[in-house]
């Protein structure tokens, strides 16, 4: 049976803005400068503005904009970079890339980021950084995590990959540390038609390194200040970005309208819904429910014609890929039961009233029946 509500419908979104994006796409064509350019510049600078920020470097993918960053603080082999265990793989892998540790603290039981009481004991003089993680689109508690980085003379790098517009007591997520990292992925709040990320600081020596490591170290077209990679957003994504961002605010409010919407329908059930604390703006990338019957639920879903996600079923900790981190099953009891009850419902702008609740009345309807 086809899916008749997906998680996310990226068709839908280019529906609305069909002859937008084809004419960017048109426009680059046309003068075929496909790498880097004046698209990618008017995409860096318009986004810099959204994040309100003073700079913004376009890079290939998120996980370019994470290893970039760290790059940039200089961290390396030896260091230590605290984290959350309840995130992508990209998150804590590129932390591994660049030689550091990373130390993770487990999770707070209704944001699902770092619990800000745990940050400061993960300190010791061995730590260069803080990377907090802004899950589901919900801003990490960045004054905490300031005042633990301040004192103790490190670098904060923000994971924005779900976070895009989301606001932390006012100011965007992105925008109150050091550097910041964004993910464009397809199916992110803004969206690319391939891979493509971006850094943005408002430091000129931090947005200076970076700009030099994603094109080679290179300085002229063959002379090479340093070795860096080849991680450039091409023009291509940068217009597509350049025609959508001027919807964002429009689609996250979609978002945040769909959500209260579901916490409405949801509310007499027995799932744990999303929390949002009053100080910060969630921009809601992912929906995302508990439930200690998820399995369940999630294959009755499905069986509807109802798509879900569960982000995310194995913490950092526990993949296999990590196991000489040094941490064991039992470390992160939180982080481990959550990835055991975490779902995530259908979530883009473009849901319908109908749709959200078609996704609500099967949620009942197992529920009755269990």
């Amino acid at each position: 049976m086809s899916n008749t509500i997906p998680l996310v419908d990226l068709q839908a979104q280019y529906r609305q803005i069909g002859p937008e994006i084809d004419a960017a796409i048109r426009r680059v064509l046309g003068h075929t400068g496909f790498i880097l350019g004046r698209e990618v510049e008017e995409f860096e600078a318009a986004f810099a503005a959204f994040c309100g920020v003073a700079y913004c470097v376009g890079v290939d993918s998120g996980t370019a904009a994470l290893h970039l960053a760290l790059e940039a603080c200089d961290v390396g082999p030896g260091d230590e970079v605290i984290t959350t265990p309840f995130t992508f793989f990209a998150t804590v892998e590129t932390i591994v890339q660049a030689g550091a540790k990373p130390v993770l603290v487990d999770i707070d039981p209704a944001t699902y980021n770092m619990a800000p009481s745990r940050i400061e004991d993960a300190v010791t003089p061995r730590t260069k950084a803080i990377l907090p993680v802004h899950l589901y689109g919900q801003p990490a508690e960045m004054d905490v995590i300031m005042d633990v980085a301040k004192r103790h003379h490190l670098k904060v790098i923000e994971d924005a990959a779900q976070a895009h517009g989301a606001l932390y007591k006012g100011k965007r997520a992105g925008s109150i540390g050091d550097i910041s990292c964004f993910s464009f992925y397809p199916s992110k709040n803004l969206g690319a038609y391939g891979d493509a990320g971006a850094v943005v600081t408002n430091n000129a020596e931090l947005a200076d390194k970076v700009r030099l490591l994603r094109n080679h170290g290179r300085t002229t077209k063959y002379e090479h200040k340093t070795v860096g990679w080849g991680y450039r957003l091409d023009a291509l994504q940068a217009a597509i970005l350049g025609a959508k961002l001027p919807h964002l605010e429009a689609w996250n409010d979609a978002r945040r309208a769909h959500s209260m919407r579901y916490n409405e329908l949801l509310a007499d059930t027995d799932l744990v819904l999303p929390y949002e604390p009053e100080h910060v703006r969630a921009i809601y990338h992912c929906y995302t429910v508990r439930s200690a019957a998820r399995d369940g639920l999630s294959s009755f879903l499905r069986q509807k014609g109802i798509d879900v996600g569960i982000h995310y079923p194995i913490p950092m900790h526990l993949q296999p890929a990590l196991k000489d981190v040094g941490y064991r099953a039992g470390d992160f009891p939180i982080s481990e039961r959550y990835s055991q009850m975490v779902l995530s419902l259908p979530m883009y702008p473009e849901l319908t009233e109908e749709q959200v609740k078609q996704v609500s009345d099967a949620v009942h309807a197992y529920m009755d029946r269990a």
